[in-house]
C-alpha cells in the first residue's frame, strides 16, 4: 500500500468512525469461510457494518478522530475487525450468539457513547445493555401503569355502584 493509499484509507476510516457512537473491536481470525459469511450476513441484517482493518491504520484513524477513544488503541494487536452500529448492544448480542458454536469472535474492546470497554469478560454486560427504544418503552409502560390502575378502580367502583341499585 502506498503512502497516498494509506492516507486515503485513514481518512475514510476516520469519517466512518465519526459517523457512529458504537464501535466494537473483535478478533474473528480462525473462523472458517462459512462461519465468517454467516457472521457478515447476521451483521448486515442487524444494521451493523463489519470489516477487517489494519491495526496501524485504525489507530491513526482513532487518533485523527474527534471522538476520544482513550485506551482502546491498546487492544490493537493481532487480527482486528470493527463492528460499527447505531445500537449499543447489537454487536455484543451477535458475538454472543456466534460464541455458542465457536470461541470467536473474541471481544477486544468497545466504544459506546463516549465510554470505553476493554476485555472479552464484558461481553455479557454489553449484550444486556438496553437500546434507546427499549428504555423509552419501559418508561412509557411505567407511566401508563398508574393511569391504568386508576381507570380500573373507577370501572370497578362504577360496577359496584350500579350493582347496588
Amino acid at each position: 500500500m502506498t503512502r497516498e493509499e494509506k492516507s486515503i484509507a485513514i481518512e475514510d476510516l476516520t469519517a466512518r468512525l465519526a459517523g457512529v457512537n458504537v464501535v466494537y473491536l473483535a478478533d474473528i481470525s480462525g473462523l472458517n469461510a462459512e462461519t465468517t459469511s454467516n457472521l457478515r450476513r447476521a451483521c448486515y441484517k442487524a444494521g451493523i457494518k463489519l470489516e477487517v482493518v489494519k491495526n496501524t491504520l485504525l489507530e491513526k484513524a482513532m487518533n485523527a478522530s474527534t471522538s476520544n477513544f482513550g485506551d482502546l488503541s491498546s487492544v490493537l494487536k493481532g487480527n482486528t475487525s470493527i463492528f460499527l452500529s447505531d445500537s449499543a448492544n447489537a454487536p455484543a448480542k451477535i458475538m454472543k450468539e456466534f460464541r455458542k458454536k465457536s470461541d470467536k469472535p473474541l471481544l477486544k474492546g468497545a466504544y459506546i457513547n463516549e465510554e470505553i470497554y476493554i476485555g472479552d469478560n464484558l461481553l455479557d454486560s454489553l449484550a444486556s445493555l438496553k437500546t434507546k427504544d427499549e428504555v423509552i418503552g419501559e418508561i412509557i409502560g411505567l407511566l401508563q401503569s398508574p393511569a391504568q390502575r386508576v381507570i380500573s378502580a373507577l370501572k370497578n367502583q362504577f360496577k359496584d355502584e350500579a350493582g347496588a341499585e
